[in-house]
């Protein structure tokens, strides 16, 4: 199968959302390019007037919700809103299966000086769970993907503040419809469109063994009546200040945030996806369904800004995308399957049963090769 890739970055056609325009240009790049037209300091002063709106005047509750982990981002969006003055509630929802590293990040963020609410869902459920995303859709994250966003929400309700600060818009760093690119809100139509869901839904686990009404809560976004009454809006922090990823982690580090001693495993980057030990399962499975990987996000990302060229980027993504992911920062992938109660050989079906066969090559029976590291032999990495 030849697969279209954009002329720019090294995106493929197979991403979901992504679109091109007539001459061969990813929505990504393209919403890259329209930074230049906007004025950054109009919409910082926008921001420092939404902020005057839906501050708490006589300081007796929070102005914002802010969701973080300790990573490059949160910690950046902590930082800005401290410059406006204001006073946040960070909301961590946990992730799967935190890293020591992750912990640490966590720490030094609580150490800027904010409240932080860390928020652990039922371990056992979690698992439940972990393994039915892993097994019905292909995303062993899939409640953390889930977490992330409804947990904050909630708290947000039950402490009564309605401002939600998020990062970036990750339909307009990565691509997207137009609409949703130019978007500043996050709210439940956004959740359930691009929230990766994966089509499955939160009441779709009630037919599970074992889980019950009363373990879904957390996982659930609060009811229309509630938001209404807090007056809940979520606002991306990226529609206000030109969003880059390698420069929040530079100000992070010099707020205590550790990076990684060596590039992470499907990536030649080290300060992305510190906390969840399980990304690596959850980037190999984007690869196995897509064709591409976190090593083609990051190239892209970098090739936009000038910073890598193309060239570069196909190299990259050609050396790191799919890899099998035998362990992620420290953590061994038999770990993380006890965890869940999957053995390796069902592993190995499962990533079989997920994997788009047109994109990787096959022997003359149909079945998937693999080099000796066990990974699979993509098809082509550029237009060809």
């Amino acid at each position: 199968m030849a697969i279209q890739y954009c002329k720019k970055c090294v995106l493929p056609e197979t991403k979901p959302d992504l679109q091109f325009d007539d001459d061969g240009v990813c929505s990504a790049c393209l919403a890259y390019s329209r930074r230049e037209e906007t004025d950054w300091d109009l919409r910082w002063q926008e921001l420092k007037q939404i902020f005057e709106r839906y501050r708490s005047h006589d300081r007796s509750n929070y102005d914002c919700v802010i969701p973080v982990s300790g990573g490059k981002d949160s910690t950046f969006q902590v930082l800005k809103v401290l410059e406006l003055g204001a006073n946040p509630l960070c909301v961590y929802a946990r992730t799967c299966h935190l890293t020591e590293i992750g912990r640490r990040n966590l720490e030094s963020l609580r150490a800027i000086g904010v409240d932080v609410i860390e928020f652990q869902t039922n371990p056992v459920v979690r698992q439940r769970i972990n393994r039915i995303g892993l097994t019905q859709v292909g995303d062993i994250g899939w409640p953390e993907h889930l977490t992330i966003f409804t947990v904050p929400v909630r708290v947000a309700t039950q402490y009564n503040v309605p401002l939600i600060i998020w990062g970036e818009n990750p339909q307009n760093e990565y691509g997207g419809p137009a609409a949703s690119q130019e978007s500043n809100i996050l709210n439940r139509r956004w959740l359930e469109e691009f929230g990766g869901l994966l089509g499955m839904r939160v009441t779709d686990l009630l037919e599970e063994s074992g889980i019950e009404r009363h373990h879904l809560i957390p996982y659930t976004y609060p009811t229309d009546e509630e938001l209404n009454c807090v007056g809940v809006t979520g606002l991306f922090l990226g529609h206000f200040v030109p969003w880059d990823g390698l420069a929040n982690m530079l100000i992070a580090l010099g707020h205590g945030m550790e990076v990684y001693p060596s590039a992470i495993e499907n990536a030649f980057v080290n300060y992305e996806n510190l906390d969840n030990a399980y990304m690596g399962v959850h980037d190999y499975f984007k690869f196995l369904k897509y064709g591409y990987g976190r090593a083609s996000d990051n190239a892209s990302m970098q090739i936009r800004r000038g910073r890598i060229s193309r060239d570069m980027g196909l190299e990259f993504a050609q050396r790191f995308d799919g890899q099998y992911p035998v362990k992620y920062l420290g953590v061994e992938l038999q770990t993380i399957l006890e965890e869940i109660n999957v053995n390796k050989t069902e592993f190995d079906r499962i990533c079989d049963r997920f994997t788009n066969k047109k994109l990787f090559r096959i022997d003359n029976a149909g079945n998937l090769i693999r080099d000796q590291s066990e990974n699979l032999i993509k098809l082509n990495y550029d237009n060809q």
